[in-house]
């Protein structure tokens, strides 16, 4: 076992994944931690550029797997490549994005190489740890919420050689080394096997999303609090007037009231826009693990003792189909 980082870049016709970036740039602080490297998992067909530019965002090294056969995703062959290489090199971290090629992926390998893996975490921190009587030098702590959201629970494997995580996109900030240096590429031969062609990909049709929360500079988001599809309108009227995207709450997605691409949360996407405004929304961990790391933070709910206002910097305790109007209004003639 050492003291390895290693980040598995997801990538599509020669683009890295954004959340595999982002997880370079929390794998270096974890890495520096541990004063142990970073390393990049690139595995692809044509795809040396793509670990070269992992340098960008802290790897010191790479491990570049290239075939023809490995251009698209297949959880086969890829886990195996994976699993050889665990097995091989026995990293203390491993993390993958929390997508659906992450999702497919990571319980493959950590089944394998018998590691420890937590879904979906908001938070990774190096701490050492007595548990049990016994004390762990240099842990993963992966925390995420449960309970539905009720709490945050910090979770070890402190039996396991390597720690796994997946994380979804834009909770980790994305961030560039600055003056970085030239990553050291080692390029590991692919050797086909039997059973890498028991699934063929015939036909791939992809769409990309219409929906761009994360480059939203400001953004409206309602929740169930509005009671209706009908109240859900002064969301967009607000977004409208304010130049802003529309989203919303797990709940307000489950109601209805909007469509799932548009939720904000742990089970959404998570932003940081320079202002959020959140309308009828009590504010459940697993929400606001999406969104308190906004600049600016306007809350409207008529409950004064709602959790959404724990983390705003604008509390306004009223009936949002009275108090959003007025917002309009007032905006509406500012903003002439």
């Amino acid at each position: 076992m050492n003291n390895e980082v290693w980040v598995f870049i997801e990538q599509r016709n020669g683009k890295a994944a954004e959340v595999s970036l982002e997880l370079l740039s929390k794998g270096r602080k974890l890495a520096d931690s541990l004063n142990g490297l970073l390393k990049s998992i690139v595995i692809g067909h044509n795809v040396k550029n793509i670990a070269g530019q992992t340098a960008e965002f802290g790897a010191d090294e790479a491990y570049l797997i290239e075939d023809a056969f490995l251009k698209d995703y297949l959880s086969l062959p890829y886990s195996r490549i994976f699993n050889e290489l665990i097995e091989r090199e026995q990293p203390r971290i491993v993390l993958f994005g929390a997508s659906i090629t992450g999702r497919d992926l990571a319980p493959r390998v950590a089944s394998k190489t018998m590691s420890g893996l937590t879904a979906d975490c908001v938070d990774l921190k190096i701490e050492n740890v007595n548990y049990l009587g016994k004390d762990y030098p240099n842990l993963l702590l992966q925390i995420r919420p449960a309970f539905g959201g009720n709490i945050i629970a910090t979770i070890i494997t402190p039996e396991t050689a390597t720690q796994m995580a997946t994380v979804r996109e834009g909770v980790m900030e994305l961030v560039k080394v600055p003056n970085s240096k030239p990553i050291k590429i080692k390029t590991v031969k692919y050797h086909p096997a039997p059973e890498d062609k028991l699934v063929e990909i015939i036909e791939r049709h992809t769409q990309e999303s219409k929906v761009n929360l994360k480059g939203s500079s400001i953004i409206v988001a309602g929740g169930y609090g509005l009671g209706s599809k009908e109240n859900f309108r002064l969301i967009h009227e607000l977004a409208d007037v304010l130049g802003g995207e529309v989203a919303g709450s797990r709940a307000a997605v489950d109601a209805g009231f909007i469509s799932p691409e548009r939720q904000v949360g742990q089970t959404g996407v998570t932003v940081r826009p320079k202002l959020y405004i959140a309308v009828g929304i009590s504010g459940a961990i697993q929400h606001r693990a999406g969104m308190q790391d906004s600049n600016k933070i306007i809350a409207i709910n008529s409950d004064p003792d709602a959790p959404i206002f724990d983390v705003a910097h604008y509390a306004i305790v009223g009936d949002a189909t009275e108090v959003i109007p007025k917002f309009i209004e007032t905006y509406k003639h500012k903003l002439k």
